[in-house]
């Protein structure tokens, strides 16, 4: 009998912990911030995919939407296509519009980059050891780095795209190598800081932010989840805002670091690229309204820099569909 009354303790406290711990995450509100800064993610190799003039869209983004914050994914494959040959004309262009325009740049290097397949290895890299593609992929960021760290227009680093989450078609996974990445940054560009980015819905951003400077955050609200042989289910997430908002302050308070959204979602989420599939596929996961769901979702949650991630959809929708409701939308924020 009383080892049955003390099982039954235990699993009242147990059910009692688990119901804080609940209520902490999923109860309440974030405090609303007066001053946020949006900005979008941007990538020229992802926009030339979609068949759009990259340099258009890229000044347009600039001069048209107004925005002053863009994250630049950049691609090792495309800048270093050929061995200790790098390729910096487009970039070149890029950092001197923003320095033109008074833009700050959040600077994407390394192996993961973002955009699938995630990791970016060039041809002739992709038969080389584990060991000789890091000591390449170190090079290529050096070259990168002392490049540009003189521009005006570098706002902060960041190091690999989510690389503590696997996902993407990557030759590796490799925390110690990250760490030894993030310190070679800091020894060639001491100083700025260091994003270090980590799924939103999956993570609660302990490992970043060991080695970060700089937390971002993934914010995701419709998503396709591959399940096999081009089969899989849409999902919805169901966080409430104050979810985020009480992940960024265990990280203040354990870390001192501040946590910004460097991925918001702001294009569909779809079976194979979305431009890929019709119209009425794409707005099962990103239309117009659900668009200005996220913009209000996203003031809920306490955070105050966002990175839009869809600019290169949008100006799609404009110029090849004449369809520029998310566009003219958009403007409003910058």
């Amino acid at each position: 009998m009383k080892k049955a009354k003390m099982l039954v303790i235990i699993l009242l406290l147990i059910a009692a912990v688990f119901l804080l711990i609940l209520a902490y995450f999923f109860a309440g509100r974030a405090p609303s911030q007066k001053n946020i800064t949006w900005g979008v993610d941007f990538s020229q190799m992802h926009t030339e995919a979609m068949g759009l003039n990259w340099k258009d869209a890229y000044l347009a983004i600039i001069k048209d939407l107004g925005v002053k914050n863009i994250k630049l994914h950049t691609q090792w494959d495309f800048v270093g296509g050929k061995r200790n040959d790098y390729f910096f004309d487009d970039i070149d262009w890029q950092i001197k519009k923003a320095e033109e325009n008074g833009v700050k740049i959040i600077y994407v290097v390394g192996m993961k980059t973002g955009r699938w397949p995630e990791c970016h290895l060039p041809q002739w890299a992709e038969s080389l050891e584990k060991k000789e593609q890091q000591d390449e992929l170190l090079k290529y960021i050096s070259q990168i780095v002392n490049r540009y760290k003189s521009s005006k227009a570098i706002y902060a680093w960041q190091v690999e795209n989510e690389p503590l989450f696997q996902f993407g078609e990557c030759p590796w996974y490799d925390v110690d190598f990250l760490k030894k990445e993030v310190e070679f940054v800091r020894s060639l560009d001491p100083s700025r800081q260091i994003v270090l980015s980590d799924t939103g819905e999956y993570s609660l951003w302990l490992g970043a932010a060991k080695i970060g400077d700089i937390i971002g955050t993934t914010m995701y609200r419709n998503t396709y989840f591959h399940l096999y042989d081009g089969k899989g289910i849409f999902m919805n997430y169901y966080f409430p805002p104050v979810f985020y908002w009480r992940k960024a302050q265990i990280i203040k308070k354990i870390f001192g670091k501040d946590v910004i959204c460097v991925e918001l979602q702001a294009e569909p989420w779809a079976s194979k690229p979305f431009y890929n599939v019709s119209l009425k596929e794409q707005e099962k996961t990103m239309n117009l309204e659900k668009f200005k769901k996220n913009i209000e979702y996203a003031k809920k949650t306490g955070l105050s820099e966002f990175y839009l991630w869809g600019v290169e959809w949008w100006y799609w929708l404009k110029t090849k569909h004449n369809t520029p409701d998310i566009w003219n939308e958009a403007k409003e924020l910058f």
